[in-house]
């Protein structure tokens, strides 16, 4: 069991953590933990692909990604055909404009909420969809890119992904495809035939292969963008994990640094997440309702003075 110095879930050191305790003591829920720890302010969000549900974006591995088995594609299997680009880049002109399409559910809003009262100090998303900035938020880190940019592998010029759809319209004159499923990644799943007659365009540039500005699966995230994070983290009074099932090591590493550290975790996610054990509260529910009911909680309210930041030990 998990204890915060001198108690029991805090039933010592700071009772209103009792959430998990041993039953002795006072018990809140886990919304009133989440609540107390965001109310002290310097919180950091890692959020994933259950957050952007509510707006239409299905996950992977939650409620609405249990029945897919889509394989995402790879990074050495993009460049390594050309087939598979084609495949690829028809998949993805036709996912690309239900992406385009979705706007921030209350969740984003919320996160956008607190980030503006002072309370949410920087955000790791593993998303893609660029929800979080579409909300208002600002202290973005797009940990696995985004997909409204493209990037050339032969010059590394970045350009918007609307002038790519742009020109992917123009090569494709009457193309169209029945799409079957969306795939969080933005990738529609189509019949053969419409992706063996699709045509993909070159960097207008040097004539070099494009590719989504996203990492893709066996491609490294950029060090010095891990770096951020890891600092992001070290300076957090609170982790909060927001949609995510820590399944990768990508996100999941946060969670390691911020427990390694002291560093209060929790978690709201609908079904169990990799980090359960290592979090101090976790709310299994629906994202956008308890983020929602979290900045009506707090209200308000302003940072707590005198607290220092991450001054609650966990003790395992």
């Amino acid at each position: 069991m998990t204890q915060l110095a001198g108690g029991t879930r805090g039933t010592d050191a700071r009772p209103e953590l009792a959430e998990r305790s041993s039953g002795t003591g006072p018990h809140l829920g886990p919304v009133s933990i989440l609540a107390d720890l965001v109310a002290d302010g310097g919180v950091v969000v890692l959020s994933g692909a259950g957050l952007s549900t509510e707006s239409g974006i299905p996950d992977y591995r939650g409620p609405t990604g249990l029945a897919r088995r889509a394989e995402p594609m790879s990074y050495q299997a993009f460049t390594g055909s050309a087939a598979a680009r084609q495949r690829y880049w028809a998949r993805s002109h036709a996912g690309w404009r239900h992406i385009a399409r979705a706007t921030p559910n209350a969740g984003h809003r919320a996160v956008a909420e607190l980030e503006q009262r002072g309370l949410v100090a920087g955000i790791i998303t593993q998303n893609v969809d660029g929800l979080h900035q579409a909300a208002g938020a600002r202290q973005v880190i797009e940990l696995h890119g985004s997909l409204g940019r493209v990037i050339c592998l032969g010059c590394g010029q970045r350009t918007a992904r609307q002038e790519l759809d742009e020109r992917l319209r123009a090569a494709n004159p009457g193309w169209e495809a029945e799409v079957a499923a969306i795939n969080p990644d933005g990738d529609a799943v189509l019949a053969d035939a419409a992706t063996e007659r699709f045509r993909v365009v070159d960097c207008r540039h040097c004539g070099g292969v494009l590719k989504p500005d996203v990492v893709f699966f066996g491609e490294n995230v950029p060090r010095t963008r891990v770096d951020d994070c890891y600092a992001l983290v070290e300076r957090a009074g609170t982790l909060a994990v927001l949609g995510s099932s820590l399944t990768v090591m990508s996100g999941y590493r946060f969670v390691r640094r911020a427990a390694k550290l002291s560093i209060p975790v929790v978690i709201v996610n609908q079904g169990q997440t990799r980090g359960d054990a290592q979090a101090i509260a976790t709310v299994d529910a629906p994202l956008g309702p308890t983020l929602t009911a979290l900045v009506q909680r707090i209200g308000a309210r302003c940072p707590r003075a005198g607290r220092p930041r991450g001054g609650w030990r966990l003790v395992p």
